[in-house]
């Protein structure tokens, strides 16, 4: 374990917290990515903190997330929030944490594909006009940069510079451990219930510890704590898939909008994955297990974009994501003394960074995000569950 929480200039991206931390007493509830980075921010602002979490750290959503991060986002409040996190993915890894491996990220569609072609270019053009570093590429241009990507089917491309990839696990492990350095309690094999009015934590045995706030970061299971302490909000968990494959591939990591898939190199090889569900799934009784046909399907897939690549699966597994009616997250206050953080469309690692960080200043007394307040829901609407990663979710 590095110092992380010995260096005052990690602190990057939002402005600095304006209110101490002094005095609070705030239970974190879920130990995952934002969870752990939500409970660091806040002891190092001298809040008394505990991390609840009801398994082991990263051992839900986080610990099954794919590890991208990019900023190619077209709309402004996503490519700050992006961009934040990527600043504290690098100040945060490091040989002692957990590696953070600079690597383009390409996005493409194929020929015959005109409303996903034109959406790339409209946000290509985007991202520029805000200063992102993001280039168009046809498919000649894209053959000449990266060997190993199939391109002669490639109507456009975009390309991200600002991007890179990580061990989910180890991130949210070195955030947890960060945290507890801070001076933060850990109590993973912990499950609790959430009570309001006044903000407190239930644990198994019954013992209430009433606190000055609550913050429910538990991912697929957020909706069900916080239903139980009469809070309702629209959120839907929905099951993915994704494998390793050992191969030969350095770079780039790459989503096929077309073929609705992604990879990205990996220690291992390749990751790659897609095989999103559109139904909702029970958080504490779904398959965990990748489908039988979903390896040959997807590997098949990720042969024809990289022609010369050896593929031999290693290993499948599926996770959950949450989905929102309006494809943004739930992050901020929902009652007094409660606040959450759900519903990010399978982006919730890569932004986990800078979400607890603004997450952790709102609790604190700081704004909050005025896009992804809460209260924009009754909490009963009616929505269907679209892909998180693609090309219409990113405009």
């Amino acid at each position: 374990m590095s110092g992380i929480d010995d260096d005052p200039e990690i602190a990057v991206g939002a402005d600095a917290f304006t209110q101490s931390g002094a005095g609070l007493e705030i239970a974190v509830v879920g130990a995952g990515a934002v969870g752990a980075t939500t409970a660091y921010d806040l002891a190092r602002e001298g809040a008394d903190v505990t991390l609840y979490e009801k398994g082991s750290i990263a051992s839900g959503s986080s610990g099954r997330a794919a590890g991208i991060c990019y900023d190619a986002f077209a709309d402004p409040l996503d490519a700050e929030i992006a961009s934040d996190a990527i600043e504290r993915f690098r100040a945060f890894s490091g040989d002692e944490t957990f590696p953070f491996v600079e690597c383009p990220y390409v996005w493409l569609a194929r020929e015959g594909d005109t409303e996903r072609a034109d959406a790339i270019r409209e946000q290509v053009e985007r991202m520029q006009e805000q200063g992102i570093v993001a280039l168009e590429a046809d498919g000649d241009a894209l053959a000449d940069r990266f060997d190993a990507l199939r391109t002669d089917d490639v109507a456009v491309a975009g390309i991200a510079g600002a991007a890179g990839y990580t061990d989910p696990a180890r991130y949210t492990a070195c955030l947890a451990a960060a945290a507890d350095g801070a001076g933060a309690t850990l109590e993973p094999e912990t499950p609790v219930e959430v009570a309001l009015d006044p903000a407190r934590v239930v644990l198994a045995d019954g013992t209430e510890r009433e606190v000055d706030a609550v913050v429910v970061t538990a991912g697929a299971h957020t909706t069900e704590l916080l239903a139980d302490a009469g809070v309702s909000i629209p959120v839907k968990p929905y099951r993915v898939q994704a494998l390793v494959a050992s191969a030969d591939l350095e770079e780039p990591i790459c989503y096929d909008a077309s073929d609705s898939f992604y990879l990205r190199p990996h220690p291992d090889g390749l990751l790659a994955g897609d095989g999103t569900e559109h139904v909702e799934s029970d958080p504490d009784d779904y398959d965990r297990e990748a489908d039988p046909e979903f390896a040959d399907d997807l590997l098949e897939r990720v042969a024809h974009r990289l022609p010369g690549v050896d593929l031999e699966l290693d290993r499948a597994w599926a996770g959950l994501c949450t989905a929102t009616p309006d494809r943004d997250p739930l992050v901020g206050r929902v009652a007094a003394g409660c606040y959450v953080a759900t519903g990010f469309q399978g982006h919730g690692f890569m932004r986990a960074p800078a979400i607890g960080q603004r997450l952790a200043e709102q609790v604190l007394g700081g704004d909050g995000i005025d896009a992804f307040d809460p209260a924009r829901f009754g909490g009963d609407e009616a929505f269907d569950i679209v892909d998180g990663m693609s090309i219409e979710s990113e405009n």
